[in-house]
């Protein structure tokens, strides 16, 4: 699988293209796509144990300020397959700073095409207060075991500002590339 060739999404930035890297509740194991070998190769074991809340990967064709494709946590009634692509909607961000610096987070849902449940969550305020407290705790302290590692929680973003984050990402994919 070519990861270059897999386009950002029809209609970027209100719908696009995630790739899930790790499933929503999988076992504490933190995967990177590696983008010229066409795999998902292990980042690391994750020292805390704990489980990712939500489905998580990236939006193709993208370069975020941490130097990797934009990461995007998609909300959706089931784990997805890992490396499954999936289109969605962008809904809000989390921000966040870790020790490399800027790391922001596209929440989305998959479009209503794919999952007419998620219908109704059009921004963050239609997200229960409850997912958004277990995604913010678990990026809080995933990382919390590993020595010189940390994450500062910036706090949440509106869809306008996660439709900038990923056109700043797809802008940024196209002049390095």
């Amino acid at each position: 699988m070519n990861f270059l060739e897999i386009p950002a999404g029809d209609d970027p930035p209100h719908e696009v293209n995630a790739i899930v890297e790790i499933p929503a509740q999988s076992e504490p194991v933190k995967y990177e796509a590696d983008k010229k070998l066409g795999l998902l190769r292990v980042d690391r074991i994750m020292s805390a144990g704990m489980r990712y809340p939500q489905n998580y990967g990236f939006i193709p064709r993208t370069l975020a300020r941490d130097g990797d494709p934009l990461d995007i946590i998609v909300l959706a009634p089931f784990a997805l397959e890992r490396l499954s692509l999936i289109a969605c909607r962008p809904v809000g961000l989390l921000d966040m700073t870790d020790q490399a610096g800027p790391d922001e987070k596209v929440i989305a849902v998959p479009i209503d095409s794919v999952c007419p449940a998620t219908k109704s969550i059009r921004r963050l305020a239609d997200v229960g207060d409850y997912v958004l407290d277990q995604l913010r705790f678990f990026f809080e302290h995933y990382k919390v075991l590993e020595p010189g590692k940390w994450v500062k929680f910036e706090g949440w973003g509106d869809v306008e500002e996660a439709s900038s984050a990923i056109l700043t990402a797809m802008r940024a994919f196209c002049t390095h590339e």
